[in-house]
């Protein structure tokens, strides 16, 4: 939980470096408040359709966590010695995304690199 608050606290700092802990453990707890956000929608009965499944809390916390989420990407992809501008690699069909899931994957830049210290 320390992680995911890490990520929250630096709001909107796209420098530095994250390391893959770091980002992994703000995934998962992302992931696991993302899943509450829509089981509430659906006991409070406020979902967009009966075809989509999640609506105000949902879309609320989505909303809340785009920038820091988008922050910890671009602060991982520094951590493994790419630019922020990498992140657009996604927008390639099928082979952006698994490019991408690589670089979150990879250990981070020993030492320093042009982003800062390293982390660890």
């Amino acid at each position: 939980m320390k992680w995911y608050l890490k990520v929250l606290r630096q709001y909107a700092d796209f420098s530095g470096r994250a390391r893959r802990k770091e980002y992994w453990m703000f995934v998962l707890f992302n992931i696991i408040f993302c899943v509450a956000a829509v089981v509430l929608d659906n006991i409070a009965g406020l979902t967009i359709s009966e075809a989509i499944p999640y609506g105000v809390f949902y879309s609320l916390y989505a909303l809340a966590v785009l920038i820091p989420s988008l922050a910890a990407l671009v602060r991982r992809l520094h951590d493994v010695g790419k630019g922020g501008g990498w992140i657009f690699i996604f927008l390639i069909p099928l082979i952006g995304g698994i490019w991408l899931l690589v670089l979150m994957c990879l250990d981070s830049e020993p030492g320093s690199n042009r982003f800062g210290q390293s982390p660890k």
